[in-house]
C-alpha cells in the first residue's frame, strides 16, 4: 500500500501543525443544572459485579407533544431484587421553551420501574404523536402516546409481550415500505441473575464478566400490522442469528435503491450488515462489505455506531466505536465495500486508549461537514490497576471535520466537556430552537449531561422537518440532498444509532456563510421524489409528502 493513501488526503499537513488550525468557531456551555435537569443514573451496583451493571443506559430526544420543542427522555436502571434500597425510574423532561424543562414523568403516566438499557421513538401508529420503546433487561416495554401528554403500556397488548431477554439498542424502521414503522432490537447475550457467571481477574474475587462467558443472543425484528400489533418475523427475515451480541444499530441505504437496511455493531462478534433484499428478507453482507472484522481481520468490541455522508459524496459513511486499544472504526464508502480509514484521516490514534459507547455524526459547527462526537468510559472502576494508560472515567471527544480530515476539539469548546466521565448513550438535537445542535450525554451511575452550543462562525443553517402521508408519519427513512454553489450534502431521517439512543428527527444542514441553497431533492420513504428550490438560509421548512413546502417561524 504505502503512501499511496496520500493522494487522497492532501489535507493530511494539517494535522502536523496545530498552529495552523482554527477556532472551532462554537463552544459548548454546560446547561444541565440551569435548564432543570436533575437525574442520577442507577445501575443497581451493590457489589455483585452483574454484568447489565457495566453498560449504562441512554438517552432520547423528542416532541412528545408536537409543540415543536424537543423534550428530553432520559433511561434509568433499578435496584436489583433482594437489594433494593432506592425508587429509580426513567425520566421525560417537558421543554418550557425558555432553556428550562419541568419533570414531567409522573403526570405523564411513566413513573414505572424497570431495568432500563435504551430508547426508540418513533410513531408506529401515524396519529401524529411518537411513541416510546424502552429497551430492558428483561421485558421490553412499549408506551403509546395518547395525544394528551399521556403514556399507556400497550406492551401485551401490542404483541411485544411475554419476550425476556437482555436488549440494548433498537430503531424503528419501515423496512417493507408500506407506511407503518416495523421494529428492529438488539440484544447482547443470554443472561439473568440467576445464571451470572463467576469472572475473576485474581482468582479470589469476583469481576466483571467480558462477553466471552455468555451466550450470544439474536436480534429481534417486529413486523407493525396496522391494528396495534406486531408479528415477530426474525426467523422469517433472515435476520435471526444467535451468535450476535448485539448493542448498537443504525440504518442506511448501503446500495442507494430506496429500502433501508441495517447495521448491527457486536462485541467481540462481527459486525453485521444487513442488506435489504425488497421482500421482506434480508441477507448480512458484512464480511464482503468490510464491515465485519477490522483491518486486521479481527471482531472488535463494537459498541455505537452511526452512518452518514460525513464526505458529502452523496454515499453514507459508517463510525463504530470500541474497545480502548482498538480505535473508533470509521469506514468510507469504497467501490462496492467499506474502507476502514480511521488512522489516515485523525480519528484512529486519537481513540486509541478510549473505550467508545455513544456516537453521532452532527455539523457542530455549520459549516457543511459532518462532524463526529463520541462518549467515553470505561466498564470496571479498576481498569487503571491493570493498564495504567486507561481510566475509568474517559473525556468525550468531538472531532471536528475539515474536508474528511477530523481533529479533537473537545478541549477547546469549553463547558467542562472534555472533563473525564464514565459516559454511555449521546444524542443532539437543536433544542433551544437557536439553529445549531446541542448534546445530550448520559453517564453510568451518574449524571446526565446538557451542552449548549452557542455559535461563534456565523455560519447559516437550513432545516428541515417532514410529514409522511403515504410514507410513515415521521419520514424515517427519507433521504434529503441539499446543492449550493456546485457542492452537496445529503442527510437520512433515521431513528436509533448511537447507543442506546437516539437524536431529534428533524434534519440540520450548515452552509457556512450561503444566504440560500440551489435546491433540495427529498427522496421518501415510499418512493416519492419531491424537489424545491432557491430557498433562503435561516430558517426551518416544514415538508409534507405531496402537499408541498412550507416555511416555518423560528428554527
Amino acid at each position: 500500500m504505502g503512501l499511496a493513501w496520500l493522494s487522497e488526503w492532501p489535507l493530511l499537513k494539517v494535522l502536523a501543525s496545530v498552529s495552523d488550525t482554527p477556532h472551532p468557531g462554537f463552544k459548548f456551555v454546560d446547561v444541565t443544572e440551569q435548564a432543570g435537569i436533575q437525574f442520577q443514573h442507577n445501575s443497581g451496583a451493590y457489589g455483585g459485579k452483574l454484568l447489565p451493571e457495566t453498560l449504562g443506559s441512554g438517552c432520547a430526544f423528542l416532541d412528545y407533544d408536537r409543540d415543536g420543542w424537543q423534550d428530553v427522555l432520559l433511561v434509568n436502571g433499578m435496584d436489583w431484587p433482594g437489594h433494593k434500597q432506592r425508587h429509580s425510574t426513567l425520566r421525560l423532561y417537558h421543554n418550557n421553551r425558555n432553556g428550562t424543562f419541568t419533570d414531567v414523568t409522573s403526570r405523564a403516566g411513566l413513573d414505572v420501574e424497570l431495568y432500563g438499557m435504551g430508547v426508540a421513538v418513533g410513531d408506529y401508529n401515524n396519529d401524529g404523536f411518537p411513541d416510546i420503546l424502552i429497551t430492558c433487561v428483561g421485558q421490553n416495554r412499549l408506551f403509546r402516546n395518547t395525544g394528551k401528554r399521556t403514556f399507556v403500556d400497550v406492551t401485551n397488548a401490542s404483541g411485544l409481550g411475554k419476550r425476556e431477554g437482555f436488549s440494548t439498542s433498537a430503531l424503528w424502521i419501515d423496512y417493507d415500505r408500506d407506511g407503518l414503522l416495523d421494529l428492529f432490537i438488539c440484544n447482547y447475550v443470554k443472561w439473568s441473575p440467576e445464571h451470572d457467571v463467576f469472572c475473576s481477574l485474581d482468582g479470589k474475587h469476583k469481576s466483571y464478566c467480558t462477553p466471552e462467558a455468555y451466550r450470544g443472543q439474536t436480534c429481534w425484528l417486529f413486523h407493525n400490522r396496522g391494528n396495534g400489533t406486531f408479528e415477530d418475523v426474525t426467523a422469517t427475515s433472515g435476520i435471526f442469528d444467535s451468535s450476535s451480541k448485539s448493542l448498537g444499530v443504525a440504518m442506511l441505504d448501503d446500495d442507494h435503491d430506496g429500502w433501508p437496511d441495517l447495521l448491527v455493531a457486536n462485541d467481540t462478534q462481527p459486525n453485521k450488515l444487513y442488506r435489504n433484499q425488497r421482500n421482506g428478507t434480508f441477507k448480512d453482507i458484512a464480511v464482503e462489505a468490510g464491515l465485519a472484522f477490522s483491518s486486521e481481520g479481527k471482531a472488535r468490541a463494537g459498541m455505537g455506531v452511526d452512518a452518514a455522508d460525513f464526505k458529502n459524496s452523496g454515499a453514507a459513511g459508517v463510525a463504530i466505536t470500541n474497545f480502548d486499544n482498538e480505535m473508533i472504526g470509521l469506514y468510507q464508502a469504497s467501490g462496492k465495500g467499506f474502507e476502514d480509514i480511521a488512522a489516515q484521516t485523525g480519528v484512529g490514534l486519537a481513540s486509541k486508549n478510549s473505550l467508545g459507547f455513544g456516537c453521532v455524526f452532527l455539523d457542530a459547527d455549520l459549516d457543511g461537514w459532518l462532524d463526529l462526537a463520541v462518549a467515553n468510559g470505561h466498564i470496571d472502576e479498576t481498569v487503571r490497576n491493570i493498564r495504567g494508560n486507561v481510566g475509568y472515567a474517559q473525556p468525550p471527544q468531538l472531532f471536528l471535520n475539515r474536508n474528511g480530515v477530523f481533529r479533537d476539539v473537545a478541549a477547546e469548546i469549553g463547558g467542562g466537556f472534555d472533563q473525564p466521565k464514565v459516559g454511555r448513550g449521546l444524542a443532539y438535537a437543536d433544542f433551544d430552537r437557536d439553529g445549531d445542535l446541542d448534546l445530550l450525554l448520559t453517564t453510568n451511575d451518574g449524571p446526565a449531561y446538557l451542552y449548549r452550543n452557542e455559535q461563534r462562525s456565523g455560519n447559516s443553517i437550513i432545516r428541515f422537518r417532514l410529514v409522511g402521508t403515504k410514507s410513515n408519519r415521521d419520514a424515517i427513512g427519507a433521504n434529503l440532498r441539499v446543492f449550493h454553489g456546485g457542492a452537496s450534502q445529503s442527510r437520512m431521517v433515521k431513528g436509533g444509532s448511537s447507543y442506546l439512543s437516539q437524536s431529534e428527527l428533524p434534519v440540520t444542514f450548515g452552509l457556512e456563510r450561503r444566504d440560500r441553497i440551489d435546491r433540495v431533492v427529498l427522496d421518501w420513504p415510499g418512493g416519492r421524489t419531491e424537489e424545491y428550490r432557491n430557498l433562503a438560509a435561516g430558517r426551518c421548512y416544514e415538508c409534507v409528502e405531496g402537499k408541498g413546502i412550507s416555511p416555518q417561524d423560528g428554527f
